[in-house]
């Protein structure tokens, strides 16, 4: 066929692991992946909706796109992913909005792409978001087009049940289905046929993966997955995200500390420090039962690196629900967080049931002062760092100097260090000597 197709991907490490589903789809098509946008006959955009934000970002990246055309008719813009699950017919229906859009595809029907690009070729507006109660896409091999061939996604899971408040993914990735753990094993194996020094294993609510065999019964938690993928190569780091603190056990942690090649470090979204909050959330925990996590943490995986994420102004939220949030950060000190002001979805819980009652002003101020925070916190885990020697991952040269290299420490910290002629996926043993409140230096 001789044609490009142009991925272009926005929002979480699960929309970035879809990418390379769907690459793998287009390439047994006869499709070749190019990262240079002007030469695409096919534009894929693989959006987000998690957020107001992430979508005006995809909107306007679309009236960008669409001088395209007159240099290459017959060029062909397609939505993926959630967003085109939650807009299809805004999407399709946009032009009087500058939006152009040819298909619309939802995150259970990457195999029907090759369909919807004959009928968008034939001029119909090609539409496929059905929703499935088994597809996970385990027998398709993902293509790693952007990958530098050091680190790997492997999605271990779908969809989530959870229906927190503000959260639009149950909605727009249906529901919990994992894959065959023997999938998985095999898509490892081959990465580490390939090369690769790094997985992460992923899911809306990884900690929630459970496969039940039709066969014998027997069901397979995510503890004992875990398990099997980092005994396939000791010298194959293993992640995951991302972690549910209702599903954070101790088997799982203790599963963590008898395999030196899982990483020491845990995403664990806590959302808000106050029980009144998590409760108007629908998170199923209360503030005392994620400090109970993280005390289990903290005896079993000593030294284990902690993120998270946090929204400011969630409906209702008063001022001392808001303070409760910043003693619960300095409780547990965590290293690193991605933190939000909240953000109304149509269709959610919170948008039924809440008044979006807290003024922009108070969400802004304080989501600086969660922000601040942060930044100290940031920085006093980073300075504890100086003066150890930390084994690092390296992913390729500094984006600040020729003359250095940057890679990942196990506790997912970024470390940047001279060159003395170092290739991606080597592991160097690097001495800190100073940080950021982003970044160790050595």
């Amino acid at each position: 066929m001789d044609k490009k197709i142009f991925l272009e991907t926005y929002g979480c490490q699960m929309n970035f692991s879809d990418s390379e589903i769907v690459a793998s789809v287009m390439t047994y098509q006869g499709f070749d992946v190019t990262q240079e946008l002007s030469q695409a006959d096919v534009i894929f955009l693989n959006t987000c909706s998690i957020r107001d934000h992430a979508e005006q970002r995809v909107l306007n990246r679309l009236r960008e796109l669409q001088h395209l055309r007159k240099k290459r008719p017959g060029l062909i813009i397609g939505v993926l992913g959630c967003m085109a699950e939650r807009l299809k017919s805004e999407l399709l229906e946009g032009e009087d909005k500058g939006i152009r859009v040819d298909m619309v595809a939802g995150p259970d029907a990457y195999r029907d792409l090759p369909q919807l690009l004959v009928d968008a070729e034939s001029g119909q507006k090609a539409i496929n978001v059905l929703l499935s109660a088994d597809e996970t896409y385990a027998d398709i091999s993902p293509v790693r087009y952007a990958a530098g061939g050091v680190s790997a996604f492997i999605s271990i899971m779908r969809g989530c049940e959870n229906f927190c408040a503000y959260c639009v993914v149950p909605f727009t990735r249906g529901k919990e289905r994992s894959r065959d753990p023997e999938s998985i094993l095999s898509e490892t194996r081959i990465l580490i046929r390939e090369g690769y020094r790094e997985v992460t294993l992923l899911g809306q609510n990884v900690n929630s993966y459970e496969w039940k065999s039709k066969g014998t019964g027997l069901i397979i938690g995510f503890g004992e997955l875990l398990g099997r993928v980092a005994s396939l190569d000791p010298r194959m780091r293993i992640r995951f995200a991302t972690s549910h603190p209702k599903d954070l056990s101790d088997e799982l942690l203790h599963c963590m500390a008898a395999h030196p090649n899982i990483c020491n470090a845990i995403h664990l979204p806590v959302q808000s420090g106050s029980t009144a909050v998590l409760s108007r959330m629908n998170r199923k925990y209360s503030r005392e039962d994620y400090l109970n996590r993280i005390d289990a943490i903290r005896e079993i995986l000593p030294g284990c690196a902690l993120s998270t994420d946090l929204i400011a102004g969630f409906c209702g939220e008063t001022e001392e629900e808001h303070k409760e949030t910043l003693s619960l950060m300095e409780a547990v000190g965590y290293d690193f967080a991605f933190m939000f002001k909240y953000s109304e979805r149509p269709g959610t819980l919170a948008a039924k049931k809440y008044k979006d009652d807290v003024p922009e002003k108070v969400k802004t101020r304080r989501l600086t002062e969660i922000i601040d925070k942060q930044q100290e916190l940031s920085l006093a885990s980073n300075q504890r760092d100086v003066g150890t020697v930390q084994e690092v991952l390296v992913e390729g040269r500094s984006r600040r100097s020729e003359t250095k290299v940057m890679g990942r420490a196990e506790n997912n910290k970024v470390v940047v260090f001279p060159d003395e002629g170092f290739s991606p996926g080597d592991y160097v043993m690097v001495e800190i000597t100073g940080c950021t409140s982003a970044t160790l230096k050595g």
